[in-house]
């Protein structure tokens, strides 16, 4: 039986459950959204693997350079990334890495930077069901009004990790706009 190592780890906007795979991060995600059970399944299934916790490197490696981002000496992460999801979640979560550090992107904007503009409601969807987050940014796509629509961890922790980067829309330019 493949297992998976979880920890998970109280960061300043909320508790994540980080998770490994084959020495890749394959979860860093809140640990009570609404979508849990969703996710845990897509990523047992897609690993056919199971849960079990314990610790490894990677799992330090992870919650290092998550302490190194909330204490603002870090906006890039080096950690190994292991996607599992369908082909277009995988296109939708690596436009997702090229979003910078304290930028913010809409919805429309991430839809036309992997060059389908009308997939608009499975760009959201996609970016709803990434399981790696702060380290593959959804948090950094807001609506084209510049609301803070939506967010796994809750608005609350979107809003307090646009604040931490600068990446507010009153507080610096879009990517898209």
């Amino acid at each position: 039986m493949n297992t998976i190592n979880i920890q998970y780890y109280k960061s300043p906007v909320g508790e994540l459950m980080l998770g490994t795979f084959d020495q890749q991060l394959c979860l860093c995600d809140w640990r009570y959204r609404k979508k849990r059970l969703r996710i845990d399944a897509r990523v047992k299934n897609g690993l056919k693997a199971e849960y079990v916790e314990k610790d490894d490197e990677v799992i330090e490696y992870t919650r290092q350079q998550l302490e190194e981002y909330f204490r603002k000496e870090r906006n890039t992460f080096s950690v190994p990334l292991l996607l599992v999801g369908t082909a277009f979640q995988k296109q939708v979560w690596q436009a997702l890495q090229d979003i910078p550090y304290g930028v913010t992107t809409t919805y429309a904007g991430l839809a036309e930077s992997i060059g389908n503009r009308n997939a608009l409601r499975a760009v959201a969807n996609a970016n709803g069901a990434n399981g790696i987050s702060i380290l593959i940014p959804c948090h950094r796509v807001i609506a084209s009004n510049g609301e803070l629509q939506g967010y796994a961890g809750g608005k609350p922790a979107k809003e307090k990790l646009l604040n931490l980067e600068g990446g507010l829309p009153n507080q610096q330019g879009s990517l898209f706009d």
